[in-house]
């Protein structure tokens, strides 16, 4: 049986043990990664967090809420979302956090456990959202690839195994590909 947005909200709020995400009406968890998965984002969202004005911007680990058009939400594994979206909450801290509006910048890492779900299900709906750019990272693989939303609503896709990367929304942000990976 579907639930509701708001059963999803106070679900989502009242377990702080999980990390949960609504999709097609069911709850779903996010499942513990591995220690590459989790390296590689921290090690993406330590980047970001270097680079990015933490007045302008804040960098999500695991944390928040997107929501698609058609009501799912997700928790990237890493966004960068603009503090001016961030004033609702402050205003009602206590208030369930998700963001309608699009990112610049979502990312997922590749893992065994979802990297079909978020292939089939977060990606299409970062899309939809109009997110303006969307990364997927293979850490196994050393892979990076990237969605940048263009002028007339359709994403270019490329892809790169190392070197540097400028952000397309925020430019004043340049990752280190190569740093991303751990070693085998």
């Amino acid at each position: 049986m579907p639930i509701t947005a708001q059963t999803f909200e106070a679900v989502a709020l009242e377990d702080t043990d999980g990390n949960w995400e609504l999709h097609q009406g069911r709850l779903r968890e996010k499942p513990p990664m591995s220690f590459g998965h989790n390296e590689s984002a921290w090690e993406l969202a330590a980047q970001l967090l270097q680079q990015l004005g933490r007045h302008e911007y804040r960098v999500f680990h695991n944390r928040g809420h997107v929501r698609a058009p058609n009501g799912a939400t997700y928790v990237p594994d890493i966004a960068v979302v603009p503090v001016t979206l961030m004033i609702p909450f402050r205003q009602t801290p206590r208030k369930f956090e998700v963001y309608d509006a699009p990112l610049p910048f979502v990312a997922e890492v590749w893992s065994p456990k979802t990297g079909t779900y978020d292939i089939d299900t977060k990606f299409p709906a970062y899309r939809e959202r109009g997110d303006a750019e969307i990364w997927r990272l293979h850490p196994f693989e050393q892979r990076l690839t990237i969605w940048r939303r263009q002028p007339d609503g359709n994403y270019e896709e490329s892809s790169c195994r190392g070197g540097t990367v400028q952000l397309h929304a925020l430019p004043s942000a340049t990752i280190h590909i190569d740093e991303l990976f751990v070693p085998d």
